[in-house]
């Protein structure tokens, strides 16, 4: 699974981090997210933080 995420999209509401804290976290200086790592194997945090995500700033994709 590949995880994309569209860091200018993203509001830092931290949503992501709390769903899958081992895909991603949060600038210090603004709060915007980036990720960890973009293939995981576990997919399902990566879907939860990509559902509840209010910026839609996540894609999980298959690939």
């Amino acid at each position: 699974m590949k995880v994309l995420l569209d860091e200018d999209k993203c509001i830092g509401s931290g949503q992501c981090v709390m769903a899958a804290p081992e895909v991603f976290d949060q600038r210090d200086e603004d709060g915007i997210a980036f990720l960890l790592t973009d293939a995981v194997t576990d997919d399902e945090p990566a879907r939860q933080a990509a559902r509840i995500c209010p910026a839609l700033a996540i894609e999980v994709s298959d690939e």
